[in-house]
């Protein structure tokens, strides 16, 4: 049974609307102060909180943010009188769910309070979803805090409880395979296989017999019948890596084995039915794939339900560290020593690199780093990188180079400041004057990488 918690200094209206919500089918717990409110809300847990706007000692919107401190997902209806209705407005503005304005219609409160409760219920379940998502995550080595990586945990979390089928984008490295494997684990059929395959990797003649199997003796070498990935993957999850890679005229095959959920293995006239879901995934542009007439536009449409992009490492270098002092403990676990530490010249160093390979490549050049360091810290020059990416800024004139860097240099410091200027101009080494006249230059408002 939902509880509800109704504050109100007038003794009356309480006694209704506990009588009203009572026999709604609601527990009820009343307080004719706010104080009392505040002792209630730290003693038990509610579904959903009614406040008075005007109460005689306290304000109505100063309780509601009390109370939500205590209960920061606590839906919130204010009630209120016709001529505050502007006020209950601005309540709304603070976060309150809705108001109801007195004499009130109960049949329009009590739809009002069910509708408060529903999309409370389903927040807190997404967030439930997302803690869980974000451990299975990071045990993954996909890890971050910044806003790229939480929107990814975020529709992780919902495209894990659907049976839908999911379109994972992103570049070479990003960690594409570890969302497929984390959608497996939270999903229904975590207790079923998931099979894997990348499709770039397989000879184009040989990838029908891969999917769907063959009978012995349906071509040459065929000396015994086997069972495709398809029917390896039968109630649980295939993963199709590199979808974009797949030959055109396989392409309408496996689109008819997709929506029919059955086909025909290679030397044989009987169909075999399955039960799979389809996560596949592709390092290039799909779509401009779908234009240029190198992918069936159907095909698109039939794995593109649920798109899931994971961004690039550039993109997201405010995670540069979390994800370094992840990869230095595994390295130190796995070389059975304690865990050496970056000097902060060689995080400067992995902070200005633009991760042409990604995750990847920062988990392969903290570990080349640790195993060629005799110290306990970790230097700038043992953090080796590649230089392919250096020649493209020579072919600019040295104006435009430096303010290309120099811009980005300050985009990347809002970043992991997250817009806190003091702390930005300690990094940097600056003045907070110059670092704001440098920030005014090139127009980059530090309010924009604060975080809600």
């Amino acid at each position: 049974m939902e509880k509800i918690l109704v504050v109100d200094d007038d003794l009356n209206i309480l006694k209704v609307l506990r009588m009203r919500l009572e026999s709604g089918g609601y527990a009820v717990v009343t307080a004719s102060e706010s104080q009392k409110a505040k002792g209630k809300i730290l003693e038990e847990n509610f579904d959903l909180a009614l406040l008075d706007l005007k109460l005689s000692e306290a304000d109505g919107i100063d309780l509601m943010k009390d109370l939500r401190e205590v209960d920061p997902d606590l839906p919130v209806i204010i009630l209120t009188a016709h001529g505050t209705i502007e006020s209950a407005v601005e309540a709304m503005k603070e976060g309150a769910y809705s108001y109801v304005t007195k004499p009130f219609d109960y049949r329009d409160l009590l739809v009002q309070i069910r509708h408060g409760i529903e999309t409370s219920r389903l927040s807190r379940e997404v967030k439930r979803l997302q803690s869980i998502v974000r451990a299975d995550l990071e045990g993954q080595n996909i890890i971050g805090e910044s806003e790229a990586m939480k929107q990814v945990s975020q529709v992780v979390a919902l495209a894990a409880g659907t049976d839908s089928n999911v379109f994972i984008s992103g570049e070479s490295g990003t960690g594409k395979g570890m969302i497929a494997k984390a959608l497996h684990r939270l999903s229904e059929r975590k207790d079923k296989p998931f099979v894997a395959i990348n499709c770039a990797a397989i000879p184009a003649n040989l990838l029908e017999s891969e999917l769907f199997g063959f009978e012995k003796g349906a071509f040459t070498g065929a000396v015994a019948s086997k069972k495709g990935l398809f029917v390896q993957a039968d109630g649980g999850i295939i993963f199709l890596d590199e979808i974009s890679e797949v030959p055109l005229p396989m392409q309408g095959k496996l689109l008819k084995a997709l929506e029919e959920k059955e086909f025909y293995p290679l030397g044989t006239h009987k169909k075999t039915k399955v039960d799979v879901r389809i996560i596949s995934a592709s390092n290039h542009d799909i779509e401009k794939e779908v234009e240029a007439g190198n992918f069936r536009r159907d095909l698109f449409y039939r794995i593109h339900v649920i798109p899931i992009r994971v961004p690039p490492l550039r993109d997201r270098k405010e995670d540069i560290p979390l994800l370094v002092s992840y990869f230095l403990a595994k390295v130190g676990e796995k070389m059975k020593k304690p865990a050496k530490v970056l000097s902060p010249a060689a995080m400067r160093k992995l902070m200005l690199y633009p991760w042409p390979g990604n995750v990847r490549e920062l988990e392969n050049i903290i570990e080349c780093a640790v195993v060629m360091s005799t110290e306990d810290i970790v230097s700038e020059e043992m953090i080796i990188l590649s230089s392919q990416d250096v020649s493209d800024q020579l072919f600019k004139p040295f104006r435009e180079s430096k303010q290309d860097f120099e811009k980005n240099y300050l985009i990347q410091l809002m970043k992991i400041s997250r817009g806190n200027v003091s702390q930005a101009s300690k990094l940097a080494g600056k003045y907070r004057a110059d670092l704001y006249e440098l920030l005014n230059k090139h127009k980059i408002s530090p309010q924009d990488f604060k975080q809600e």
